[in-house]
């Protein structure tokens, strides 16, 4: 699965980004190379959803896929 973020420049240096598909979905670092490194995990983190506290009826499933 390819994600398309937008890249800024911080005002007080560094970097921030976020990703569009993935409402609220952003992370910031010190260098670019921390940036991408936190992208990754924040990236992962937004994509999970612990299903423990969904309310599961008797004819749904759940399904785990990837993407």
């Amino acid at each position: 699965m390819k994600i398309k973020v937008v890249i800024h420049e911080a005002e007080e240096g560094g970097f921030w980004a976020e990703v569009p598909a993935i409402p609220g979905c952003a992370t910031q670092g010190d260098t670019f190379e921390e940036l991408l490194q936190n992208l990754y995990e924040a990236i992962e983190g937004c994509l999970s959803v612990d299903v423990e506290f969904l309310e599961v009826g008797d004819n749904d499933r759940i399904l785990e896929i990837a993407v």
